[in-house]
């Protein structure tokens, strides 16, 4: 079996058309037929099956797909371990992350890295909760920023890198917008804009209203911080949201509200796989991050 015809194999399965898999690849047709045959003949199995013009994937072709992506990634991601080996300041790091720690957090580390590390690159993918956990478990990202760090996630290790605060968003005209901070439950008539079940930041403001002893009439809901900011400058509703969210320079028509009791908050860290090895690169960005945000809080300390 040689990688070509792993790489021939999972190219038609992507694209269901052996002629355009060629156009893709910049290979002839016939190399592909030719390719495929011969790995069906040692597998001694039917991989696809004709349909027309377009070719589908059999049920034990299903089965194998998988595999010969995971052996094409591995390999990929050898050679490039061999590479950042060779020149650990010339890696690229898959870096994944929330909405909710985009328009703050991540410009200033990634930027503070780039000042020591500027030949090093990233791939940055914007993702929910969930998805970045299960991307970092499958390896399709390197590591990602998360808040909060899963406490019990089997293959996955996480790392605290502070602690913040929520605070309440209120419209500009509601009655207690100009308040130097609030008690959760004088919320407990308003209607709440929240992100949609599912979100890591909805199930922050269930549990918070809950500990205020009251549930959250959720009149609406937005799938990104931009609309639920939005939302509430609008008069639609009331939200809680992590204080690194809220810049002052972005909100018109809002105030943020500190929150005195209860305490809501949330740690943010960072999580990577404990099953494999990071790459140089990423160990390099790894142990950076963890050092700036040490540094940062001795400094906040000092201050």
């Amino acid at each position: 079996m040689e990688l070509r015809q792993l790489q021939y194999f999972v190219e038609v399965a992507k694209r269901e058309h052996v002629s355009e898999a060629a156009d893709a690849l910049h290979v002839a047709q016939s190399a592909i037929s030719r390719q495929i045959a011969n790995l069906e003949a040692e597998l001694g199995v039917q991989l696809f099956e004709r349909e027309g013009r377009n070719v589908k994937l059999t049920p034990i072709g299903r089965h194998f797909l998988p595999h010969a992506e995971a052996v094409l990634k591995a390999v990929d991601d050898a050679k490039q371990q061999i590479e950042e080996y060779l020149d650990p300041e010339r890696g690229t790091i898959k870096i994944g992350f929330p909405t909710s720690l985009a328009s703050h957090m991540m410009p200033m580390v990634i930027s503070a890295f780039k000042g020591e590390h500027p030949n090093v690159s990233f791939h940055l993918r914007q993702g929910s909760y969930h998805y970045l956990i299960e991307a970092v478990k499958k390896r399709e990202i390197d590591l990602a920023f998360l808040g909060p760090i899963p406490a019990r996630e089997i293959g996955i290790k996480g790392e605290i890198l502070f602690s913040e605060p929520f605070a309440a968003l209120l419209p500009n005209s509601h009655p207690l917008a100009r308040r130097d901070r609030i008690v959760l439950n004088e919320l407990r008539h308003d209607p709440f804009v929240t992100f949609p079940k599912g979100y890591i930041l909805h199930q922050i403001v269930i549990d918070a209203c809950h500990q205020a002893g009251f549930s959250p009439n959720i009149s609406s809901e937005g799938e990104d911080l931009d609309a639920i900011k939005g939302l509430v400058s609008a008069g639609i509703g009331v939200t809680l949201l992590p204080e690194s969210a809220l810049s002052e320079s972005l909100l018109r028509y809002a105030a943020k509200v500190p929150i005195e009791m209860p305490q809501v908050k949330r740690n943010v860290g960072i999580i990577i796989s404990d099953h494999h090895e990071l790459a140089p690169s990423v160990k390099v960005f790894y142990r950076f991050v963890k050092d700036f945000f040490s540094e940062l809080e001795r400094y906040q300390l000092r201050g």
